[in-house]
């Protein structure tokens, strides 16, 4: 492990991704699709995937004219024999060695704890918590081959306090940032970092919808320090960050992206 964070470290590219391995799940739109574009943009070499197959295509379109190393197919990560397709795939598209994974793919159905069916409890744990942790397993041996992991695990100030945003998904959230902790112990003889990040409301395409709402706004803004929602390229940053060797010491950390909400007391 000394050796290969010398190595590291000795280099000039501490600040960069040069020559590294990413898996971006969910990246045709959203924060995937940001975190795709930062990666590449700092050199790395991404493989990502979403359900949306024409969304997909066009991004890897507009990625290749930008001249990114981006490549990717569509397969639905709550399928478990698709994430191992998935995993197959990637394995082959970077020889059995993988630096970054991000697990990004997330779903929620804001519905009050007792208006929840079996079947919206099931679809969101699948998901959010168990793709995560399967594709963990998955990528462990190519992450260890590596020399030099990290995995990201998109997670949401939901999973550190309580948000009126539904029980069920904040409880895969919260699971998902006790994963990040409970890997950064178990695989630090592997050379494998992990790490969460937990984000207040975005700015996206998919909050768009609930944030028309100005009524709903104003109320998430008045319990943020800062005052204003977060914005895509406020987040992306630490991911990549978080990837970096200039990072190597970091890991374990649920780290909130929220405009000061988690410690604001309201």
């Amino acid at each position: 492990m000394e050796e290969t964070r010398q190595i590291r470290l000795g280099s000039d590219d501490r600040w960069s991704l040069h020559g590294m391995t990413a898996l971006v799940t969910g990246g045709a739109k959203g924060i995937g699709h940001e975190i795709v574009e930062e990666l590449a943009r700092l050199g790395a070499r991404v493989y990502t995937c979403d359900w949306n197959e024409a969304e997909l295509n066009s991004c890897l379109q507009i990625w290749e004219a930008k001249g990114f190393q981006v490549s990717g197919s569509t397969f639905d990560v709550a399928s478990h024999e698709q994430r191992e397709s998935l995993m197959q795939i990637v394995s082959s598209e970077f020889d059995g060695k993988l630096n970054i994974l991000v697990n990004n793919v997330g779903t929620n159905i804001m519905k009050r704890t007792e208006e929840f069916t079996p079947n919206e409890y099931t679809t969101i744990m699948i998901t959010n918590l168990e793709s995560a942790y399967h594709l963990c397993q998955l990528a462990h041996p190519l992450l260890k081959a590596s020399g030099f992991g990290s995995i990201i695990m998109m997670s949401s100030v939901s999973g550190v306090v309580s948000v009126n945003i539904g029980s069920v998904y904040g409880a895969t959230k919260a699971a998902m940032n006790q994963l990040a902790k409970t890997l950064a112990c178990e695989w630090a003889k592997d050379n494998i970092r992990t790490n969460s990040i937990a984000p207040w409301f975005i700015r996206t395409p998919l909050t768009e919808t609930v944030l028309s709402d100005k009524g709903f706004e104003e109320s998430v803004k008045a319990r943020t320090p800062l005052g204003r929602i977060g914005e895509i390229d406020e987040v992306t940053p630490m991911v990549a960050f978080l990837c970096m060797p200039v990072s190597s010491y970091i890991t374990g950390q649920t780290i909130c992206i929220d405009g000061g909400f988690t410690v604001n007391g309201l």
